[in-house]
């Protein structure tokens, strides 16, 4: 009874991620691979059938899969993030002219997100 629970319990929690991973595509301040990360992490203990439909998703199936194998992302997908985190904050920066307080935080958020982003260490060519 006790695993059953959790695995629906993991299962709703991988559902929650993997929806707020979608949301997170359409809005800047709402992170899409942390979510999908946690999604296959949450399916991979609840639902073998998501897990691996996540893992084989053309879009992101190859970098769920090199986090999950080494915790590492290649550069060129660090460069890709980067360049949607400029183009989406920078975007949200603009709609905001006149309100510098939300433009600074909105400066800060990106920031902290590329901090972080460039943290995580790349996948060992060779």
């Amino acid at each position: 009874m006790k695993q059953k629970i959790k695995r629906w319990f993991l299962l709703v929690l991988g559902g929650v991620f993997f929806s707020l991973g979608l949301i997170g595509i359409l809005l800047p301040l709402l992170p899409t691979t942390p979510f999908m990360i946690l999604a296959a992490t949450c399916f991979a203990s609840s639902s073998p059938r998501f897990h691996q439909t996540l893992l084989n998703n053309r879009w992101f199936g190859a970098d769920l899969r090199r986090w999950e194998t080494s915790h590492t992302m290649r550069r060129a997908t660090k460069k890709r993030a980067t360049g949607l985190i400029i183009l989406t904050f920078g975007f949200s920066i603009l709609l905001l002219l006149g309100n510098i307080v939300l433009q600074g935080m909105l400066l800060g958020v990106a920031l902290v997100l590329l901090f972080f982003l460039w943290k995580i260490p790349e996948e060992k060519v060779g």
